[in-house]
């Protein structure tokens, strides 16, 4: 894996690009593509705020691997039955900060996320903020920790399509 190292400003465009990206395609339904900004050694977990700041464990939902996600993509895509809808990201300005790892950042940005039904009915599915950590593969920035703490401990319907 060769890293080529960015500087704090063009990671900043980066990052600001790879949110955009990421809820473009889940919003477009392009979900494989939505894999691409994963490195392969991804975790992705989704945790109520009440869980984190109790410092409680117990994830909605996690994955520890590329593979894992491409997994519940299949499953999303051929076996599993739930409500149809359309998805409608809206990610705020990213904050960006460097770690103590060379060409790892830590990322934080709040989100909304709507849901409309196939009839036209929206609603406010999910808010809350991504917690991520990106690193510079190739000279690109990649997601390898992706924490979404909701708001809201309760999620109105099933957590089919990603946060």
């Amino acid at each position: 894996m060769t890293s080529l190292a960015m500087t704090p400003a063009e990671v900043r465009v980066a990052a600001q690009e790879l949110m955009d990206d990421y809820g473009e395609r889940i919003d477009s339904n392009r979900l494989e593509e939505w894999l691409d900004l994963f490195a392969e050694d991804c975790s992705y977990r989704i945790m109520s705020r009440e869980n984190v700041e109790q410092n409680l464990p117990v994830p909605l939902m996690m994955c520890t691997s590329k593979n894992q996600l491409r997994d519940r993509i299949v499953a999303l895509r051929r076996a599993n039955e739930y409500n149809l809808h359309y998805d409608r990201h809206v990610i705020g300005a990213p904050r960006i900060r460097p770690t103590d790892t060379a060409d790892l950042w830590t990322v934080e940005a709040s989100y909304a996320v709507f849901q409309t039904t196939l009839e036209g009915q929206p609603r406010l599915f999910s808010v809350g903020r991504y917690t991520d950590k990106l690193r510079v593969e190739g000279g690109t920035l990649l997601i390898c920790e992706k924490l979404v703490v909701v708001d809201s401990f309760s999620i109105p319907t099933l957590l089919a399509t990603p946060l």
